[in-house]
C-alpha cells in the first residue's frame, strides 16, 4: 500500500475549509493509495519545514504539499523544501506551468510548482493551492507517472543502503 502525507500550507485554511487538501486526498484514495497524514501550516518557512520533516520521519511514499507556491511576499512554500529535497525533477515544473498556461495564460509563469526527492528518496510534489492546480496536477502529471518515479527511488534507496555498508 503507497502511502500519502498532504501537507496544506495556508495562513487561513482549517480542515473544514481546506478543498485543495480534500480534492487531493480524494484523488489519491480513488488511485487505491492511502493518506497516511494530514496537516496545515502557516506560511511560515520554519513552520512549513518542521511540519514537513515530521511527515518526513513518518515515511510515507509521497508528500503532496499544497499552498504557497506563487511569487507573493507570503509565499514561501518552495523556499521552505528547496533545502529539503535532495535531487528535483524539472520536468514536472515546467510540464505543469506548461499544462496551466493551455488553461489560464501567462498567469501559470508566477508558479513555482516543483517536485523531487526528499533525504529518504520521498517522492515530493509542491502544488498551488488552488483546486484547480491541484486537480491538473494529479490526474495529468501525478496519478500517470508516481510508480515510475517510486521505482526509481527505491533503486535509490537501495544504492544509498548500500553505499552506507
Amino acid at each position: 500500500m503507497i502511502n500519502v502525507a498532504i501537507l496544506t500550507v495556508s495562513d487561513s485554511r482549517v480542515m473544514k475549509t481546506d478543498s485543495s487538501g480534500d480534492l487531493i486526498a480524494q484523488l489519491v484514495t480513488e488511485e487505491g493509495l492511502r493518506v497516511s497524514d494530514r496537516e496545515i501550516v502557516k506560511d511560515d518557512i520554519v513552520d512549513i519545514q518542521a511540519a514537513y520533516l515530521q511527515m518526513e520521519q513518518a515515511a510515507p511514499d509521497i508528500i503532496i504539499t499544497t499552498g504557497g507556491t506563487g511569487v507573493a511576499k507570503r509565499d514561501v512554500t518552495i523556499q521552505a523544501l528547496t533545502p529539503l529535497l535532495r535531487k528535483t525533477i524539472p520536468g514536472f515544473g515546467e510540464m505543469f506551468r506548461q499544462l496551466s498556461f493551455d488553461e489560464i495564460g501567462t498567469r501559470a509563469l508566477a508558479s513555482q510548482a516543483l517536485a523531487g526527492f526528499n533525504q529518504r528518496w520521498q517522492l515530493t510534489y509542491c502544488l498551488p493551492g488552488s483546486q484547480n492546480a491541484c486537480q491538473t496536477a494529479l490526474q495529468r502529471l501525478i496519478i500517470p507517472e508516481y510508480q515510475h518515479l517510486l521505482f526509481e527511488s527505491s533503486n535509490q534507496r537501495k544504492d544509498d543502503h548500500h553505499h552506507a555498508h
